[in-house]
């Protein structure tokens, strides 16, 4: 039994039956949660319908979560407030055809929360289609809408459409946002990007998630050799989904437009001596403390390689200077179908 044990193909049918246990219990996760949203729909609907029928006005909601709780003591979920919370649920979704299947894949927790917070149908399906498409747990979801990353994603700065191939380029401008809050980090009112790049580097995780979930850290002063010369990336992080290496300098002042042209040396050497074959171009973050939207913009203009400008904040304050730069409704419905 022993030798069996170490054997390879032993080990390579344990491996493959644990992954398909794993995959099994996903999809069961799944089913369930299908059939729960279902259901929550459904007492939605029919609350709904039977006051505008029989005329009823908000004590029935009571009546029926008394009523409920005594016939079915075990199961939780039938108070007063979720029935409530059932019946909004589904007057917002149930004339929305591009939304009504999607609430169906993510839990409930997730859905009261998207409801409960967002205002807009748009800032809704943002939130909804990052949801799937990233994995976000409850936490991470919350980080996010009180981060507002629905206005600081749209209002972006980058380069992507004219320097990215066409079936990643609405991904990457989803994947970088215009303003990053590092609430997190434990720095004083002056610093140096040596002693911002050591307190990123103690809360990775933290500012893995902020950067919106979907990053992996590959290293930090990543070392690129050019000749007999050194150079220094701040960060360099891997994209998952858009499967390109993501190059971050760290900047504690304003955006300066030689900034672009150091990036954009990185880029190239980064494409040429360390990307693998099967990964997308590499793209560049400029994280600076402020920048002026006008000078970015001329920066990026001339620019031939991926490159988005971000500022950072440390503490969180409320973006309102940034409800004037989201693009047009329709223009945000079009990247958020190609999610």
């Amino acid at each position: 039994m022993e030798e069996l044990s170490l054997s390879t193909d032993y080990r390579s049918l344990l491996r493959e039956i644990k992954e398909r246990i794993r995959q099994a219990q996903y999809q069961a996760l799944q089913a369930v949660n299908k059939e729960l949203i279902q259901l929550y729909w459904d007492i939605g609907k029919m609350i709904i319908t039977t006051q505008e029928s029989s005329g009823w006005g908000k004590s029935v909601v009571e009546n029926l979560s008394a009523d409920l709780q005594n016939e079915f003591p075990g199961i939780h979920g039938f108070s007063a407030a979720n029935l409530w919370r059932m019946k909004n649920f589904y007057q917002t979704y149930a004339t929305n055809p591009k939304l009504a299947p999607l609430v169906r894949e993510i839990a409930w927790s997730h859905n009261l929360l998207i409801l409960e917070k967002c205002k807009d149908e748009l800032e809704r399906e943002f939130y909804i289609r990052m949801t799937l498409r990233q994995g976000w747990s409850k936490n991470v979801l919350i980080h996010q809408i009180e981060n507002q990353s629905f206005s600081k994603t749209f209002s972006g700065q980058t380069n992507f459409d004219k320097t990215l191939p066409p079936p990643i380029q609405s991904r990457a401008k989803l994947a970088i946002k215009d303003e990053y809050t590092f609430d997190f980090l434990e720095l004083g009112e002056e610093y140096s990007e040596r002693e911002f790049e050591s307190a990123i580097i103690g809360k990775i995780n933290r500012f893995l998630i902020e950067m919106n979930g979907l990053f992996s850290f590959v290293g930090n002063q990543f070392r690129l050799q050019v000749s007999d010369h050194e150079y220094f990336i701040d960060l360099l992080l891997f994209h998952r989904s858009l499967r390109c290496l993501v190059a971050v300098e760290l900047k504690v002042g304003e955006f300066q437009p030689e900034h672009v042209g150091k990036m954009q040396f990185y880029l190239a050497v980064l494409d040429d001596k360390v990307r693998l074959p099967d990964e997308n171009p590499s793209i560049g973050i400029i994280l600076c403390k402020t920048k002026n939207r006008m000078v970015v913009e001329y920066a990026l203009k001339a620019t031939a390689k991926p490159v988005g400008v971000s500022s950072y904040q440390i503490t969180r304050q409320l973006p309102n200077e940034l409800k004037g730069l989201l693009p047009e409704p329709e223009q945000i419905m079009r990247l958020l179908d190609e999610l």
